[in-house]
Formats: C-alpha cells, structure tokens, sequence
C-alpha cells in the first residue's frame, strides 16, 4: 500500500475523472446523476465487466478541464496513466466514478472545481484561474484494471529485468573500454589515472577533491567544476558507499575512475527519478589536498570573514553608487519613503493597478552602472503575476500600485526594496540598486 500511495501523491496533483448514471442534471445539463452522486455522460458503454475496487490500479486516458480551459491531456505524458483507486475524497469524485466503470467505457464525469482542488487535490487555496463555484469536467476512456497483487507482480518483474540488464551493460562497458582491472571485494573498480604521493587517506583527515557523477550511460549528474573543490572529512559517510570507499584508494595529487555498481549506489530505489534503480555509476576524482579539520575550519573562517567584509563595503557604497546615477542621468526628483524613485515617463489612462489584480508588464533591468542584464521586451514574453501578494520584489509591488494600465515608468529601487544583503549573481552581488523601465501593459485576468 505504501507504494500504491506514493503513485497517487506523484499522479494526482495534476490527474482525475468520474463515471456513471441515472436521473436528470440541471446543474450539469447534458448529465445524469447517479444514487452515489456521480454527474455523468456516457459516450461508449462497453460490455458489463469487472469494475475496480478499492485499491485496484486503473490505466486510462483522460483530459480534465474547466469550462473555458483544458487543463490536462494524458496524450502529452509518456507511457500510460495508471493510478490507484483510492477511497472517495467527496460525494460523487473521481474514485467513486471510476470504482461503477467497465473496461471499454468512455465517459465525461462533471462536479464542482472547488471540490476537486480544495478536497481532492488537497490545496489550501483555489488557484486563480478557478472561479469559485464553476464546474469542472473529466473525459475518460477506461483502458484497464489490475489488482493490487498484480501491480506489485509486475513491477517485481520489472525490477528483475532492470537489475539482470544493469549486469549486461556493466560488461559491455567494460570489454568495449578494455578495462582489465580487477574488482574490490565490494565490487567497486578502481581505475587509477594519476599516481599521487605520500600515504593513503586516514579516518578523520580532511580530502579537498573535485569529482563529477554520471551515469554509466553517460548522463552527467553532479560536478564540482563550477563551484570549486569540497572538502570531505575521511571516513563520515558523505556520499555512496562506492564514493566513501573509493576515495580511500587516492593519494594526493592522484586522480582515479570509479565505477560503481547499483549495490553500492542507490540500488534497485534510484533517485529522486533522476537516477533509475539499478543503475551503475562513473566518479571522477582528482585529490588536491589532505589537511586536518583545523586547518580547513581556519580557512573556512577566513573565507567567511573576507566574504562579509565585500558583503559590508557594498552596503556603504550603495548609496553612493544611486546618487551617482542620478547625477550622472540628470535625476532630481526625491525618492519616495520607502526609498524608492519612481519616474513616471507615460501616465496611463487605463485600470489601475490594485493590490490583488493580476498585472501583465513589460520590463528592462539595469544595473545601477547602466549594464541591461533582463529585457521581457527582448524575450518577447511579458511578465503577469498577482500584485500585493510578496511574488516580486518590494519595489515592484510599490510601484506598479501607482501605474494605470498603459502607462511607462522608470524605478531606481534600492536594495532594500530589492535583494538586499542576498547575493544573485555575478552582476547583482549583495546590496545592488537596480533600474527598471517598466511597461503595465494590462491589468485584470490573465
């Protein structure tokens, strides 16, 4: 059942639908209700069958939509949509529609949005292109049903041929690269690249290494080139049991190749669906240095110390870097309480912007020293989101409440209204103004 659960909490977020029948619907024309409180339209009976019951997986196709937007199609997912019959969250949902189905049956099944989201879906809020009250409608074709037993048999089976593949691939890359290194107790291949010097690692010494993960297919999954070399302490778990023992072989200034069977990576569970069960993995490794936790703690340190005093300087450069620009762009108007400069270019004459509508924008960033880092305009894709609801920076909340549909603004926003002491980036460290020229291009519904 735990597995059977995990389906349904990876399926149904974005995945339903409803069957069955009886008398007249004026709430949904066209459907009948059922004694259950189902709300359907049958579009094909098929024969009378086996129907599925509590626990039993169903593959079928559907889409789900509203009454002006469809929402999802199972065509555009790949493989088949499965999913298990779970007890019924509301009179009349989809598990109780499908739980009255026959194989064969195609159905349209129809009952409020707000049930389906906030009961079944189980969402704290309706989304905003829900309109309280409207109805919400499930096509579906009812393709197959498996017990419970049967899933587990078959995904047993699944399992088996996965693991007696992973062999076969393992082999395969070893005589094509003409590996003749013999396996660890373990398992694990060591493939030395470079001879390094002095003695082997020793529990609780520290191992400043760059790695880099792929599949042994090739499918690169981690790697330290962007973001430097790590520090590991010898003989904490930190990675697979395959990385914890091969880095064990490296002495410093040595390089080596792992391969690492599923047994000592993630085995038959993979992870997080990146990496699929029974699959062997390939290390990289290259020793820098070996120091002690003292040392690596004072450069850890040091490091932190250096990063808060960039961090400190661009805090009391800030203001001066704003009056620069505005000197330099011939800028005299004062900023407003909160800090912000608000140029208006272009009043608009159109809705205006308020907390709680949906606003569509168009936008150009700046750096405070004029480089464009962002253009919607550029992209050819304005930005919409909700004003007032913190989904953009303070500065944009405050500015854009001043604007009217159509109108053109610029907006030096200081940090504070902006990323304040985070860092985003090469070109917006901690602390950065930025300028925006913006355009409110519509407000009201998406």
């Amino acid at each position: 059942m735990r597995l059977l659960t995990k389906i349904v909490k990876t399926v149904f977020v974005g995945i339903f639908s409803l069957f069955i029948v009886s008398c007249g619907n004026n709430k949904f024309p066209g459907f009948k209700t059922t004694e259950s409180g189902v709300n359907i339209k049958y579009h094909f009976k098929a024969e009378e069958s086996e129907k599925p019951v509590l626990n039993s997986v169903v593959t079928v196709k559907m889409n789900y939509r509203l009454e002006d937007s469809l929402l999802f199609e199972s065509s555009n997912i790949s493989g088949p949509l499965r999913f298990p019959i779970m007890q019924p969250t509301f009179k009349g949902d989809l598990y109780a529609a499908l739980m009255q189905l026959n194989v064969g049956d195609s159905v349209s099944v129809a009952f409020p949005a707000d049930s389906f989201f906030m009961v079944t879906a189980g969402l704290e809020e309706l989304p905003d292109f829900v309109v309280p009250g409207s109805p919400m409608y499930f096509d579906i074709k009812l393709d197959g049903i498996q017990s419970e037993e049967e899933v587990l048999a078959e995904q047993k089976a699944i399992m088996k041929e996965m693991k007696e593949q992973e062999q076969k691939v393992l082999k395969q890359y070893i005589e094509e690269r003409n590996i003749k290194v013999t396996p660890k107790e373990t398992g694990l291949y060591v493939i030395e690249e470079k001879s390094g010097t002095g003695s082997l690692p020793k529990a609780g010494e520290m191992l400043q290494l760059h790695f880099s993960i792929t599949t042994i297919d090739g499918m690169e999954l981690y790697s330290t080139k962007d973001q430097g070399p790590v520090d590991i302490e010898y003989g904490k778990a930190f990675d697979t049991k395959g990385f914890d023992e091969g880095i064990g072989y490296l002495r410093k200034g040595g390089s080596t190749t792992l391969i690492v069977p599923s047994h000592l990576a993630f085995d038959s569970v993979g992870r997080n669906q990146i990496v699929a069960p029974y699959t062997t993995l390939i290390y990289q490794i290259q020793l820098l240095n070996i120091r002690t936790v003292a040392e690596v703690e004072k450069e850890r340190t040091a490091k932190a110390k250096a990063e808060e005093n960039v961090i400190e300087k661009a805090r009391m450069e800030e203001p001066g870097r704003i009056q620069r620009y505005l000197k330099q762009q011939n800028i005299t108007i004062s900023p407003l309480a909160s800090g912000l400069y608000y140029l208006e270019s272009v009043k608009g004459s159109g809705i205006k912007a308020d907390s709680g509508k949906n606003v569509t924008v168009h936008y150009v960033l700046y750096t405070i020293e004029g480089k464009k880092l962002q253009s919607s305009v550029d992209m050819g894709q304005p930005f919409t989101f909700k004003l007032g609801e913190n989904s953009v920076i303070k500065g944009w909340d405050e500015a854009l409440s001043m604007m009217h549909e159509g109108g053109k603004a610029k907006l030096i926003i200081p940090s504070s209204l902006a990323y304040g002491a985070n860092d985003k980036g090469p070109d917006m460290p901690a602390y950065s103004p930025l300028v925006f020229e913006v355009e409110l291009i519509k407000v009201g519904d998406k």
